[in-house]
């Protein structure tokens, strides 16, 4: 039986394109089990702005026209002016994202859907937020999860992240056998939860270093910690490749033969996503007791207010849930 609770949609930064996002979306958001999550003067306020006749209602007043998108609602601080951060407002934001994580877990909603959010600012409110990394962790630290799982994916490649927002000299030494072995297991186990219907996911796995080290004379990671795990894994019955060389296992022909590819480090594997569809690709985290959905972009404060935006991630974004939550 499908989800019979909604998902929600928290519409991020407020000077961002997170609100034109749903608005310029609204003939096809009026149609699918979605809930706004942010202030409905806001998003009434961008819709003049923007021109658009789009109607807007608090998700527990009655329906009066069809065509009206259901709020709920939370209170900017602090007046919004596209493109312009104002760290007032960052209070906003994680109110929104906070009731967003709690009511999902409550069984209110079937899922989050996030627009994007600007860590700079939200850093920028220093105390607990002087250090926040994004979504992601966001999301991990209100479910009480200790490792989330970072993965894109569009039509033909889904790629995971063994390792998120590092430097580049502090990946090597974040890679141990401990976090190989429970990132693997968390891409094994949603991967068949969530798009291999309980069939076991063929997982390719890049190599850290060039050429998965050649033999040791680039890098002794993948003998020493790489494909030690992953023999064992592979013994434990999970379908893992060795440590493939990343220039050679995103090659069509390669990838083929995989469901989900892992890379070791975000600028290994995300470019490569990100180049074979932007605008179409969505961000997922695994890992979570939730579902959770989000844009492949930033919040583009140049084009807030305006009509020069591409929705498409979004979209997919809202459909990927949907396909999560068997809607």
């Amino acid at each position: 039986m499908p989800n019979v609770a909604p998902l929600i949609l928290t519409t991020g930064e407020p000077a961002g394109i997170g609100p034109d996002l749903c608005i310029h979306l609204s003939d096809y958001l009026v149609h699918q089990p979605v809930v706004l999550c942010g202030d409905i003067e806001l998003l009434r306020q961008r819709a003049q702005l923007l021109g658009k006749p789009v109607l807007f209602h608090h998700e527990s007043e009655p329906i009066e026209d069809s065509r009206s998108l259901a709020v709920r609602h939370v209170s900017t601080i602090s007046p919004v002016h596209c493109g312009c951060l104002n760290v007032e407002n960052v209070p906003y934001v994680i109110n929104m994202l906070s009731l967003a994580a709690s009511d999902t877990l409550d069984g209110k909603y079937a899922g989050v859907i996030t627009a994007p959010i600007h860590k700079g600012i939200i850093c920028e409110a220093g105390g607990e937020l002087a250090s926040f990394k994004g979504h992601t962790e966001f999301f991990a630290q209100q479910t009480r999860v200790k490792l989330p799982v970072m993965v894109l994916g569009n039509k033909s490649l889904k790629v995971a992240l063994l390792t998120t927002h590092l430097p580049l000299k502090a990946v090597a030494n974040a890679i141990n056998t401990r976090l190989l072995r429970d990132v693997l297991t968390i891409i094994h186990q949603d991967m068949q939860r969530y798009f291999t219907s309980g069939r076991f996911p063929k997982i390719g796995v890049c190599g850290l270093n060039p050429h998965a080290g050649e033999s040791g004379h680039m890098g002794r990671e993948e003998i020493e910690i790489i494909n030690p795990t992953l023999d064992a894994l592979r013994t434990s019955g999970l379908l893992v490749s060795e440590a493939l060389p990343a220039d050679t296992l995103f090659v069509e022909q390669q990838m083929k033969h995989y469901d989900i590819i892992v890379a070791m480090y975000h600028d290994q594997g995300l470019p490569v996503v990100k180049s074979q569809g932007f605008g179409e690709c969505v961000n997922m985290t695994f890992g979570l007791p939730i579902v959770r959905t989000s844009v492949d972009h930033g919040t583009a404060l140049s084009l807030a207010g305006t009509d020069n935006m591409d929705c498409g991630s979004l979209k997919c974004a809202i459909e990927y849930a949907k396909k999560m939550t068997r809607f």
